[in-house]
């Protein structure tokens, strides 16, 4: 029972967040506020004819405010995070830090070659290495942590404040172990990561057909607490922003939607398109859970609405007749970054389905490689696999800025650049971990 409260704990959090969101809609809907209740049910994945008593949310809050009042003139305070009182120091009010919010307009600006900005100066170090390849990777979203996956099928889980601490000149300290935690739960490769919006909680995705929870406030937990069992492969997972819902891309080419409290599973009711056939390599939720995109192996990048789970745009052969290993949305939702095997990076505006940029210069034909922004969408970074090295663009102008020796032996099969500050992860068949970080100049 212990070993599962936090994650009772998230589910009790979701559960009266549901409730709220249809509160909002009913309340929305009463007031004749139609759109603006479309808005918030497409968002939060919230049924739009949802019904409640009338006045209900007013109500409630009239009530909580009442009661706020009281117990303040009684000195009790409401404001307790049970993660703060009870984790360990060091997850001490995780994932309340803001990442960068500035989003860079990709409309703006049409024709500004020349103008490509430089990219700062990294450094970079080996942290740590698994026995097999380091296969995926994915930062915390308050940018204090990030795990990797391997072929081995372990997991290790990273505080990038100590990684800095060991990449400093003359440690003071003795050696310093960036790794705090290491999950061995699964019997086949590990595919890809994501972190729970809101609580100390590390999901997985697997060849073994599993996503599996683990809980990394508790310092001596290693393996799952919960185990979601799919029927295929699990090549991707991504966290609604709510935490609510998981989306898991599979060998089966619609995407598997979980509710986290009772794992049960969704699928498109009407995903009739004919050419709706190949494996998803990756799935990734908009930052406000409103819509979600799919990169598949047969090339094609598709948009899902969030609330309906319909596909409701396809860009076929977005990467030719060669596999589209990773998409993501920009933060202002309008565009969707896309890479492929056919050694292409490219930029789409979701409104259209038109290509509105396109990145060259980086081969990659092998791997299933990443295509990433920067934490302020300024640059993109991926992997020249011939070269070894890391290609760095100018998002805007699409020029490239850099290229660095990526320092593995063969080229990183994955990257992933930290949401908060200028800091990236690569991860190599060579079964290294490296750290990646600005260099600031004195």
């Amino acid at each position: 029972m212990a070993m599962d409260s936090a994650l009772e704990q998230a589910l009790q959090e979701a559960k009266l967040l549901r409730q709220v969101n249809a509160l909002i809609v009913s309340h929305l809907r009463e007031n004749a506020l139609n759109q603006a209740a479309t808005a918030v049910a497409s968002a939060t994945m919230t049924p739009l004819n949802v019904e409640a008593q009338p006045n209900r949310l007013l109500q409630l809050v009239a009530k909580g405010l009442a009661a706020e009042k009281e117990e303040a003139s009684r000195g009790i305070s409401l404001s307790a995070s049970p993660f703060d009182s009870t984790g360990p120091t060091v997850l001490a009010g995780y994932g309340s830090a803001i990442a960068p919010t500035n989003a860079v307009d990709f409309g703006m600006v049409q024709d500004v070659k020349g103008s490509s900005k430089s990219f700062l100066k990294h450094e970079t170090r080996h942290v740590s290495e698994h026995k097999s390849v380091a296969r995926c990777a994915r930062f915390s979203p308050d940018g204090r942590f990030v795990a990797t996956g391997s072929t081995d099928m372990s997991i290790k889980l990273f505080e990038i404040s100590k990684v800095k601490q060991m990449m400093l000149p003359d440690s003071k300290d003795g050696p310093v172990r960036p790794v705090i935690r290491t999950f061995y739960d699964h019997v086949q490769p590990i595919n890809d990561l994501e972190f729970h919006p809101q609580t100390p909680i590390l999901i997985s995705g697997a060849k073994d057909n599993t996503i599996k929870f683990f809980d990394f406030s508790k310092t001596v937990a290693r393996r799952a607490f919960r185990v979601i069992q799919d029927t295929h492969n699990v090549r991707s997972v991504s966290f609604h922003p709510s935490g609510e819902f998981i989306l898991a891309g599979t060998d089966h080419p619609i995407p598997h939607l979980y509710d986290v409290t009772t794992f049960q599973c969704y699928l498109s009711a009407n995903a009739q398109e004919p050419n709706l056939s190949s494996a998803i390599n990756q799935v990734r939720y908009s930052c406000t859970g409103s819509m979600y995109v799919t990169a598949s192996k047969d090339g094609s990048v598709r948009v899902w609405d969030g609330a309906t789970a319909q596909c409701v745009r396809t860009i076929v052969g977005a990467h030719g007749l060669t596999e589209a290993t990773s998409a993501s949305f920009t933060k202002d939702q309008r565009y969707i970054l896309s890479c492929g095997k056919d050694s292409t990076t490219k930029l789409w505006e979701v409104g259209s389905g038109r290509l509105v940029k396109q990145y060259l210069g980086a081969v990659h034909t092998q791997l299933r490689c990443q295509a990433v922004f920067n934490e302020t969408e300024e640059f993109i970074l991926s992997v020249d696999e011939p070269s070894n090295e890391i290609v760095v663009w100018d998002a805007l102008t699409a020029e490239t800025v850099s290229r660095w020796p990526s320092n593995h032996i063969g080229p990183p099969r994955w990257l992933e650049h930290s949401p908060t500050e200028g800091a990236f992860i690569s991860c190599g068949t060579d079964r290294s971990v490296r750290f990646w970080k600005e260099t600031i100049v004195m």
